[in-house]
């Protein structure tokens, strides 16, 4: 049923790894690799894997190469339980706070370490229902600053395009303005020109009306 199919996806176990899946660190560092999960259903013995390179799931408890770290959480009440870790792997999340983080951090990266990191989540308590998230990490000799002189141009640019044409718009309108109230002046000039003409031409042409007719 619909109805059914939409309160299954609301407690659906989801994981995420953040904003943007890409890190980049500099070789010799430290790194953090971010991981939370959520699930509006809760967990018991939830079990958490990072594998590297790889997102093969693991049915026996024994570590594999490509697996770096293994932990276990029994009740959100509970911190996690390391199973197996990769010694230049540490756990710095927690799961008695708000965010279920299950993050870790790489010690001092080496070049060989770049590639794909998997977040993988297993929840019993959602009939072993299971997600998981990738990370890429790059990891570079020196650390490129990013040269914006390009960008500043192009706001500079268009921000000196849009001043001008304001510019434009407030000359034209204050000469328009200008043009009007000369118009304006002219037509009033013109209108008492003209009424001053027919008023003397009207007062002599009424004198010359007025004259009686010589008497015979």
């Amino acid at each position: 049923l619909p109805g059914l199919h939409i309160f299954a996806i609301a407690f659906a176990l989801e994981v995420s790894v953040g904003k943007t899946n890409t890190v980049t660190a500099l070789n010799n560092s430290n790194v953090l690799l971010p991981c939370t999960f959520t699930t509006c259903m809760g967990f018991q013995d939830l079990v958490f894997t990072w594998y590297f390179n790889s997102t093969e799931l693991v049915a026996a408890p024994a570590p594999l190469p490509l697996q770096i770290y293994h932990g276990k959480i029994k009740n959100k009440a509970t911190e996690p339980t390391l199973i197996w870790h990769n010694p230049r792997v540490e756990f710095v999340g927690s799961t008695t706070k708000k965010d279920n983080n299950i993050s870790i951090v790489l010690n001092s990266v080496e070049f060989s370490d770049a590639g794909k990191y998997t977040c993988h989540v297993k929840n019993p308590r959602e009939k072993n229902a299971q997600h998981n998230a990738t990370i890429i990490l790059t990891v570079v000799h020196k650390m490129v600053k990013t040269d914006n002189t390009v960008t500043l141009i192009i706001v500079g640019v268009v921000g000196g395009l849009i001043g001008l044409l304001i510019l434009f718009m407030l000359i034209k309108r204050v000469v328009l303005f200008i043009i009007k109230k000369t118009q304006d002046g002219k037509k009033e000039c013109l209108v008492s020109s003209s009424g001053n003409d027919n008023t003397e031409n009207g007062l002599a042409g009424s004198k010359a009306e007025q004259k009686a007719p010589p008497k015979a």
